[in-house]
């Protein structure tokens, strides 16, 4: 009878780091841990950047879905937010976000914290909605 083999499957991130900071007292909640506002403030920071880039502009963020905190975050962790595109439409793009931190003092494996599908829409200088040109 043969064995089956074990692999373990290793979590990484996945896409563009698109920002890293690192988490200040200043943000924490009353638990001491980082409060969950200020992490999807950076998603949203980092998903902004890349909707920027998609859009060749101006984009505001129009939704947040399926968001999922998973652990905790503690001062002075190193928090990076991954971004990878799930969606272009005609004036909007979805992004898969995902938060990321590793220790700040000793740095070891990344641990996924966060995760969340954000939608920003591509607007102009009147804040109205615009056609998202994708070059070939």
């Amino acid at each position: 009878m043969k064995k089956k083999l074990k692999y373990e499957v290793k979590n990484e991130p996945q896409g563009d780091r698109t920002i890293t900071v690192v988490a200040m007292p200043s943000n924490t909640n009353p638990s001491g841990d980082i409060f969950g506002g200020w992490i999807l403030s950076q998603m949203d920071i980092a998903g902004g950047v890349q909707a920027n880039r998609i859009a060749n502009g101006k984009t505001a963020t129009v939704g947040v879905e399926s968001v999922r905190f998973m652990r905790p975050v503690k001062v002075g962790d190193l928090v990076s937010c991954y971004t990878r595109v799930k969606k272009i439409g005609n004036t909007s793009v979805s992004i898969d976000i995902t938060a990321w931190t590793t220790d700040h003092f000793h740095p070891g494996d990344a641990i996924k914290v966060t995760e969340g599908l954000f939608t920003y829409v591509a607007i102009d200088k009147n804040g109205l909605p615009i056609t998202i040109r994708v070059d070939n």
